[in-house]
């Protein structure tokens, strides 16, 4: 991002390492073609805003999913219609002859609608906080400055998720963690 204030056309490295990332996030929220939009609207706003990012951040990779969660929350409405379909369809059913994978398919297509209607009834901020941190692996920290919110915030959003995730699902974990 330094390189980027100073000459524009390296803002296209930033595109080139980052890009997929986003899409694949946004795609998982959204869907592909709403996706597509909400990622070049993100990188048009990260490319005007970029005489505004803080120099001391190391890594632009939570300022560009901050910009991007504000960008999905105006897409909230295709988000939940998103989460409606995904309630409609059926878990693929492709079995490979592995007996590890075909029962975690069966778990997973298990878990399915009840863990897609849960994520469309969680409050946006909290389902934002789950998903950055679930999908993206992100850090709490990286949370916190992609959505600029205090680590505390992050910390009470993400329990609340997973506790009314964990209910929706009748008390199973479907990490499989403790």
């Amino acid at each position: 991002m330094r390189a980027a204030r100073v000459d524009p056309g390296r803002f296209a490295d930033l595109y080139d390492r980052y890009a997929a990332h986003l899409y694949r996030y946004a795609c998982q929220r959204v869907g592909a073609e709403t996706a597509e939009d909400v990622v070049a609207d993100t990188f048009l706003a990260a490319f005007t805003q970029r005489d505004s990012y803080d120099p001391e951040r190391l890594d632009a990779r939570p300022w560009l999913f901050g910009i991007l969660t504000r960008k999905l929350a105006r897409h909230f409405r295709a988000e939940k219609t998103h989460y409606r379909a995904l309630l409609r369809t059926t878990a693929e059913s492709t079995v490979d002859g592995h007996a590890e994978r075909v029962a975690a398919r069966v778990t997973a297509s298990a878990a399915r609608s009840p863990l897609v209607a849960a994520l469309g009834r969680l409050s946006a901020g909290d389902r934002d906080v789950l998903l950055l941190i679930a999908w993206c692996d992100f850090s709490y920290d990286e949370v916190a400055a992609a959505l600029d919110i205090p680590l505390g915030t992050v910390r009470s959003r993400l329990n609340r998720a997973r506790r009314k995730v964990r209910a929706a699902l009748g008390g199973i974990d479907p990490t499989g963690e403790v």
